[in-house]
């Protein structure tokens, strides 16, 4: 959980959400069908990270939890792509 994602998820849930990271954002409301793919293009702007179709999965995107999971996976991956020695 990056101090950059927290800046942004304070951004768009405000600094005291009254919600738990492991909470579901979907079940709780927070987040409908249109909001999940407003939080995938915010990550696309925000972290220049591209969710697949196959990614958006409520394992990846439905609690803050989740998120910062799959941030730090796709984190991981580019920086995997970029190092020549692991291809």
């Amino acid at each position: 959980f990056t101090p950059q994602l927290a800046l942004a998820l304070n951004y768009l849930f405000g600094e005291n959400p009254g919600f738990a990271d492991s909470d579901s954002l979907l079940d709780a409301g927070i987040l409908d069908s249109t909001g999940v793919l407003q939080l995938v293009e915010f990550l696309g702007s925000a972290y220049g990270v591209t969710v697949l179709d196959g990614e958006i999965t409520p394992a990846n995107l439905d609690s803050i939890d989740c998120l910062a999971a799959f941030l730090e996976r796709k984190k991981a991956a580019r920086e995997m792509e970029s190092c020549p020695e692991f291809l």
